[in-house]
Formats: C-alpha cells, sequence, structure tokens
C-alpha cells in the first residue's frame, strides 16, 4: 500500500464533505462545515488520505495554540482522529499513521496529538488506531470520563431520580422550539459562571450559525416555568448518539428538579429516533485529572455508564 498524504484546502471541501457522509466513524464535528466555524483561530493542518489515487481518509487536524510544534486532531473538537469507510483497518490504519506522523515530523512538527473517537460514535467498530498508537509507543496523556446510557439495554432511573421526575413533572413544561435557543443560551450562560465561574466554548452568535447549518443534528429541549425558560440541553446529535453539548438550570429550575424532566423526554425521543446511545458528556475538570463525581453520578441515575475520551500522543522527532 502506498500512502500519500496531502494537505486540506478549501478547494477540497465538497470532496471532504461527501467522504464524511459515508464513513463509519464521522460525525458533524469532523465536518469542513462545522469546522470552519472557527475561522482563522487555528492553523489548519488538516489532510485527506490517498492510496493509489482514491481518497480513503480524512484527518482533521490544526496546530497548537500554546505549543507551535505540536499538531492536535483537532484542538477545536472534543474528538478528532482518522476518518475512513471501513478500508483503513488492521495494519493499513498503522501504515496511514506511520505516514501522517513523517508528514508532520516533516512539516516541522515535534508531536502529534490524537484525539480518539469514543466507540459509541462509530456505526461500525473501528478502534484499529487504538492499536496503531500502541505499535507506535504513543502515550497516553489524558483520560476523561463521559456518562453514557445504551439505549438497547438501558438500566432503571434510580429511585432518587423517580423523585425528581415526579417532582418535576407538577411544575414544568417541555419545548424544542428552536426559536428558544437565545433564552436557553442565557441560562447556560449564567449558570456557567454561577457555578464554574466560567464561559461557554461557543458563542451564541456561533451556535446560530452551527445550528444553521446542521439543523437536525444540533437541537435543543427546554423545560419552562410559568413560560420562562428555565432550563434545558442542547444536542450535538449524530446517527448513533445524542449527546448532551451544554446541560444548564437556574436556581428555579433546580428547585424543581426541571431536568430530570428535560432528560427523561429527550432519553425516550432518542429512543424512538432510533439512537443506540444518550451521551451526557465528561463531568471532568483540569485537564481530565478531577472528576466531579456528584454529577458524573446524577447522570448516571438515569441508566449510564462510563465511557473514555482519550488523549494520545506521538513523539515525531526533531
Amino acid at each position: 500500500m502506498s500512502i500519500e498524504i496531502v494537505p486540506y484546502v478549501e478547494s477540497y471541501e465538497a470532496t471532504w464533505e461527501e467522504f464524511c457522509a459515508g464513513a463509519v466513524n464521522a460525525t458533524i464535528l469532523h465536518t469542513r462545515g462545522f469546522l470552519r466555524y472557527h475561522g482563522d483561530r487555528f492553523k489548519d493542518m488538516s489532510v485527506l488520505i490517498m492510496e493509489s489515487g482514491k481518497l480513503i481518509g480524512v484527518f482533521p487536524a490544526a496546530e497548537s495554540l500554546s505549543d507551535p510544534k505540536q499538531v492536535i486532531s483537532h484542538p477545536g473538537i472534543t474528538y478528532g482522529g482518522i476518518v475512513h469507510h471501513g478500508w483503513l483497518s488492521g495494519l493499513r490504519i498503522l501504515e496511514t499513521l506511520t505516514a501522517l506522523s513523517e508528514f508532520y515530523r516533516n512539516a516541522g512538527y515535534h508531536r502529534l496529538q490524537y484525539k480518539v473517537l469514543p466507540h459509541i460514535y462509530a456505526t461500525t467498530p473501528s478502534q484499529d488506531d487504538l492499536y496503531a498508537l500502541y505499535r507506535l509507543n504513543a502515550k497516553r496523556v489524558r483520560c476523561d470520563l463521559s456518562c453514557t446510557i445504551d439505549l438497547a439495554e438501558r438500566k432503571p432511573l434510580s429511585e432518587r431520580r423517580r423523585r425528581g421526575l415526579k417532582k418535576a413533572q407538577k411544575s414544568v413544561t417541555l419545548s424544542s422550539d428552536p426559536t428558544l435557543l437565545g433564552d436557553l443560551w442565557a441560562v447556560i450562560v449564567q449558570n456557567l459562571a454561577r457555578k464554574h465561574d466560567s464561559k461557554p466554548v461557543h458563542s451564541l452568535a456561533e451556535l446560530t450559525l452551527l445550528k444553521e447549518r446542521f439543523p437536525e443534528q444540533i437541537i435543543i429541549r427546554c423545560a419552562l416555568i410559568d413560560g420562562r425558560v428555565e432550563a434545558g440541553v442542547l444536542f450535538f446529535n449524530s446517527r448513533a448518539v445524542w449527546h448532551a453539548q451544554y446541560i444548564a438550570a437556574s436556581e428555579n429550575a433546580y428547585d424543581v428538579s426541571a431536568l430530570d424532566a428535560v432528560f427523561d423526554g429527550a432519553i425516550t425521543e432518542a429512543q424512538q429516533a432510533g439512537a443506540r446511545y444518550f451521551d451526557f458528556g465528561t463531568s471532568n475538570e483540569d485537564g481530565g485529572k478531577v472528576l466531579n463525581d456528584g454529577l458524573f453520578r446524577y447522570k448516571s441515575e438515569f441508566g449510564g455508564g462510563g465511557i473514555a475520551h482519550e488523549y494520545y500522543e506521538l513523539e515525531l522527532g526533531k
């Protein structure tokens, strides 16, 4: 097999998007439509992977903002990895990752950080890249813990969540109205400031743009109290997974367990839509070294279990 690594340029966008649409391990985060919202924030180092003139993979990547000698797959998304249609398996993925390492080393980089796609997002088992990383002596440098429900084998609600749901149903009205995004965003911003002294990764303008590009995948589910949005979840969904990207509730909403009603409704909806997994997202701080165990246990009480988000680093040499 003769692998050729081709730097991505804008003229390849349609080809990239078409390839991702048929891939076994791509979500909206891998598409140029999503990556483009970053604008010039990152120095893009994405590539197309060719074999005998045929496109066999794409690799979203960009230079690290904190280390100009490191390239990451991709610093602007939760996970990355080599996207393919299933053919890049076994030793083929090892040869591909070796070729990628050589390409970035020749481009002047000393390290490649590889964000592994959690297996729940692939429609076909495709963790061959983990084996290739092992063979190339990659070092695991970070691991976050997400809580995910297997909708085909969902465990029952805990007693605490049953009580919370019963309480919420007396006080809240659920809505999926997309025009409420601005109202929900205000709750998200206030929640992050109050509880974590932080700000969202995205801005409302960015999310509005992304929702216009991905109206079926980016959705909201809100809880209204007296006609006002007091809690809700913003989802970034894929074929197999409903993923809670942002979760927020006002103090008023916490008092009536409003999020319990939002999650219960959304989980049922995800099952009816044919999704395999419902992913609450990670519960980590400090680069994965700290687990907010109370938050993780809250999520798990809906019937979920742990899924790892792994980061590996390859030394490319100097």
